[in-house]
């Protein structure tokens, strides 16, 4: 089974992440642009069973989505690097920043969601699946 690292910048707060993501998503809506401060974030959803904190004690800041549903985000309180989240909308799934995983060869995005506010200079490759919003979530197989 594989097994990944995803880390905070400082190194305090770190992941293991089980097996292979179930989706990886790049979403380009605004709230995600602000979180990031980039043009759009990269989440690699993992089965919640799947995601275990190894090393420290992240804190937590909870807010309403673009879909309409609460999102809890999970942070380190030393470095501010935001590592994983817990979408009301997928409650199967966590959310781990891509970014997290500082690996080069991290697999490609199975989708671009909200492209509606995508930056007008970001051409996206016609051969991954675009949404305008959010696509609708698939059947559960933890």
């Amino acid at each position: 089974m594989t097994l990944r690292t995803a880390r905070c910048h400082c190194g305090q707060i770190e992941l293991a992440c089980e097996g292979e993501p179930r989706k990886i998503s790049m979403c380009h809506c605004l709230d995600c642009q602000r979180r990031t401060g980039s043009a759009f974030s990269i989440a690699v959803f993992y089965a919640r069973a799947m995601v275990h904190v190894e090393r420290g004690n992240p804190a937590s800041f909870e807010r309403q989505s673009a879909s309409g549903k609460p999102v809890k985000f999970h942070f380190c309180g030393r470095c501010g690097s935001n590592l994983y989240w817990e979408p009301e909308r997928l409650p199967d799934l966590l959310g781990v920043a891509a970014g997290a995983f500082a690996d080069p060869n991290f697999p490609a995005p199975h989708q671009f969601v909200w492209t509606r506010d995508k930056h007008g200079w970001l051409d996206l490759p016609d051969s991954i699946a675009q949404h305008e919003v959010n696509p609708p979530p698939r059947a559960s197989t933890t």
